[in-house]
This record gives structure tokens, sequence and C-alpha cells, in this order.
């Protein structure tokens, strides 16, 4: 289960990310997904939401905009674009533990 979030955070927990099989269809927002632009999906926060995540391992952020809608496992917060992915050095690992932020 997720720690709950303090103020300034919209959340900790695990992280993953998506790319190739998702480039070029649409997003839940609506707009072409790339997996080179940071951008991530999110169960709640409105489109357009930028959020600051920090990879809890090695202390590298990044700062996304929500644009889609997931993931859909059950111990993830969000999914990230490859290009988020690979800034905050998870892509090899395939996910990480992180704390979203106010950017």
């Amino acid at each position: 289960m997720p720690a709950r979030p303090t103020a300034g955070e919209f959340g900790r927990g695990r992280a993953s990310w998506y790319g190739p099989g998702f480039q070029g269809r649409r997003t839940a927002s609506g707009e072409r997904f790339d997996m080179n632009e940071l951008t991530a999906a999110h169960r709640t926060l409105p489109f357009g939401t930028r959020v600051r995540v920090r990879n809890e391992r090695n202390g590298r952020e990044v700062v996304v905009r929500i644009n889609d809608r997931g993931p859909w496992i059950r111990d993830r917060i969000i999914d990230l674009s490859k290009a988020a992915a690979a800034a905050l050095d998870l892509v090899q690992a395939g996910e990480a533990s992180v704390v979203l932020l106010e950017p």
C-alpha cells in the first residue's frame, strides 16, 4: 500500500514506464502519445497538471505533464513516458519507488 502523501506531495509509490507499443496512439486526453516527450499517465490528476517526479533510489527528478490515464496495475501510482523514465534512470529496471511533488 502506498504511503500517505505529505504537504506538497501528490503521492508516493511505484512508477513504471510505457513507450514503443503506444507510440502515436491517442491518449485519454485525445493527444497522440510521444514516448520522447516528458509526459505521464495518472489515474486522477487533471490533464495538463505538471508533476515533479523524484526517484527515491537515486534522487533524480523530472517534471512531467499528465496527458493519459493509468497505470492500471494495482501497486503503481504513475506511468511515465520513456523519456521521463530515462531522465530518472529507471528504463532498465522498469519501475522504481517515486515521490510525486508540486513542480
